[in-house]
């Protein structure tokens, strides 16, 4: 007999992943790719390329194009958290029971770590191998302050951090945004809901059910604002550093993707293997949610068509889906963690400072580290960067360099994110040994 909660909390993912879904069928993607042609263009006519206008009114006109860009990310940012927690706990809800529950998680997260060191490990191996840094030797690099990093902690700080992941204040933590703590917390709700008598924990479900409508109901709109905000945060970035300079970082932008690349072609790699899932159906599948990802730079904007697509197309269970997808959503950044290895060596290269095997294994780490617990948002990899540099001895300045071009590598590696994500419910799916045919269990249980 099917679990009727875990029916339930299906039914308002459905209704937004539909709309993301149509939103990407009516060419979601395209409308970005040219809002962000025509962004290059505006900010390259305002810009110091060009010089058409003063400097100082280019950059404030960028600033202003740039505003519905800032509303999209403040948006997506004030949602991620309540939309995390609904998903986590009836994700955790719908587990057929506590054994299966254990077992998932340890799985779920030894990937995961597993995956972001292999992705840190190829964005060093690529970088050397490309060597981006030697086109920029001789130039100016911009003097422009770069976020704050955070110290690591030492070995006897250790414990006293591992306990600082419990989150003593769930309401602290959500202020705060901590990610991670968030999620502790929702796992641990999700759990003790899971060992309730089914009556005592459905008023909590129901509440958590209208928490995912509303959540929806923002990310929805936000939406809207998708193709507007990549214009305009391409037209202020393109007017600040202009077109030159952009068209100079052409080396390092091959070679991020180039590393992003071969991850992709890991993660087939190991579907195919694992799972027996031909690439090709399996990249046909996932079109939709991988090229909303590109579009908005947010996994967790895409997170209720990923939750869909794993059980539609993939044939996951929603007890699997909504426990990795969110999950996956706040510590699986092997896209990001990529990113931050090739940029690492970029900047090495450009300071001319020779990273040892030591440094590179800490480059490794720290990118694993970092990754676990930022947001699923926009441009956080620059920040998790800063921290990265700092611990191998780079300037965190040289960021300015990269900055330009960022965005359009922070859309590429969310979709592999996303790719990640799915990849793992596939797996996990697989190792249950209890893969349900695909497009058949939700339909059908959406009918009842």
């Amino acid at each position: 007999m099917p679990n009727t909660s875990s029916l339930d909390s299906i039914r308002p993912l459905r209704h937004l992943s539909i709309y993301l879904s149509g939103l990407v069928k009516g060419r979601l993607w395209l409308k970005v790719l040219v809002g962000m042609f025509l962004g290059l263009i505006v900010g390259t006519l305002l810009g110091p390329s060009v010089g058409l206008v003063e400097p100082e009114t280019g950059t404030l006109i960028g600033n202003w194009l740039a505003f519905p860009g800032q509303l999209f990310l403040a948006t997506i940012q004030m949602i991620v958290i309540p939309l995390v927690i609904a998903s986590v706990v009836r994700g955790l809800a719908a587990s057929e029971n506590l054994e299966q529950l254990r077992k998932l998680g340890v799985r779920v997260t030894v990937f995961f770590v597993i995956t972001t060191g292999i992705a840190a490990s190829i964005g060093l191996w690529v970088g050397g191998l490309m060597n981006p840094g030697q086109m920029m030797k001789g130039l100016a690099i911009p003097d422009t302050p770069a976020p704050e990093a955070t110290a690591m902690p030492s070995v006897m700080d250790l414990p006293q951090t591992l306990l600082g992941l419990l989150p003593g204040n769930p309401l602290d933590a959500m202020v705060e945004g901590q990610m991670l703590q968030v999620v502790i917390f929702s796992i641990i709700v999700g759990v003790a809901l899971v060992s309730m008598a089914p009556e005592k924990s459905r008023p909590m479900l129901d509440l958590l059910d209208s928490l995912q409508q509303i959540c929806m109901t923002v990310v929805r709109w936000a939406m809207r604002l998708a193709p507007f905000a990549v214009f305009g945060l391409m037209a202020q970035l393109t007017t600040t550093i202009g077109f030159k300079a952009m068209l100079g970082m052409a080396s390092y932008v091959v070679t991020v993707l180039l590393g992003l690349l071969v991850l992709l072609a890991f993660y087939l790699i190991v579907l195919k293997l694992r799972a027996g899932e031909p690439p090709l159906r399996f990249l046909k599948d996932t079109r939709d949610v991988l090229l909303l990802a590109f579009s908005t730079s947010s996994s967790a904007a895409v997170m209720p068509l990923s939750i869909r697509t794993a059980e539609d197309k993939l044939g996951v269970r929603p007890s699997v889906s909504q426990f990795v997808i969110p999950l996956g959503a706040t510590i699986n950044m092997n896209g990001t963690a990529l990113y931050q290895a090739v940029a690492t060596v970029f900047l090495a290269q450009v300071y001319g400072i020779d990273l040892s095997m030591g440094s590179m294994a800490l480059v490794v780490a720290m990118a694993v580290g970092a990754s676990i617990g930022s947001p699923a948002t926009p441009g956080v990899g620059i920040v998790i960067l800063a921290m990265v540099l700092q611990t191998v001895g780079v300037p965190p300045s040289g960021i300015a360099l990269i900055m330009g071009v960022d965005r359009i590598l922070d859309m590429c590696r969310t979709a592999i994110n996303v790719t990640g994500d799915l990849v793992t419910c596939r797996l996990m799916e697989n190792w249950s040994g209890e893969r349900l045919p695909p497009e058949t269990s939700v339909e059908s249980s959406g009918a009842k």
